[in-house]
């Protein structure tokens, strides 16, 4: 098997010379703050986090018959440094309608799952995402424990200064969903205690 060769990283890039520059295949790449930013592949357990909650979420959508979508690694773009930033979470919903655009149009929920190697980029892109006007939820799920955070816009449009705990009921009022912590580790060693 022939080993994937990796690319070049130019300099701060634009979004767009970023989307033209972007190698086919190998890595998902994100651009922060102007750099191109190679994502590894996710583990098994965070995987099948990602498969269970889009899941969760799709189904959810369509029994209520919204015009939302679950999106898996979608680009989105955060307001702050608007020009030199496309973050990718691990899901995003939105109800705008599909365009041809790469990045995601007016998320309204994000979701992010944490694995130890990179927790501390996951979190500089959970903050990244509360600029972006639209997100009225960002939920972050361990991949270590059964275990999640929410972070949740206030009616006044502020954010918390630090997300709350989840206890056993993951509620996400942007998109009146609401289901036991642990239906997210059903599949995972996790889920099995």
């Amino acid at each position: 098997m022939a080993a994937v060769r990796k690319p070049k990283v130019p300099g701060r890039l634009t979004v767009k010379e970023f989307l033209a520059w972007c190698p086919p295949g190998g890595y998902l790449w994100q651009l922060v703050d102007g750099t191109p930013q190679a994502m590894s592949p996710p583990g098994a357990t965070h995987g099948a986090i990602q498969g269970e909650v889009a899941g969760l979420l799709r189904a959810h959508l369509l029994e209520r018959d919204r015009p939302c979508r679950v999106v898996v690694t979608p680009g989105v773009v955060p307001r702050v440094q608007s020009q030199h930033n496309m973050r990718v979470p691990d899901l995003a919903v939105t109800c705008a309608p599909d365009t041809a655009e790469v990045a995601l149009p007016d998320p309204v929920l994000i979701v992010e799952i944490l694995s130890p190697s990179n927790e501390a980029e996951t979190w500089a892109n959970v903050w990244a995402y509360t600029t972006i006007p639209s997100v009225r939820e960002i939920l972050i799920l361990r991949s270590v424990e059964v275990g999640a955070e929410l972070l949740r816009r206030g009616p006044d449009g502020n954010w918390p200064t630090s997300p709350e705990r989840v206890a056993e009921t993951v509620v996400l009022e942007s998109i009146g969903f609401a289901a036991p912590l642990r239906a997210a580790y059903r599949t995972t060693r996790l889920g099995q205690g």
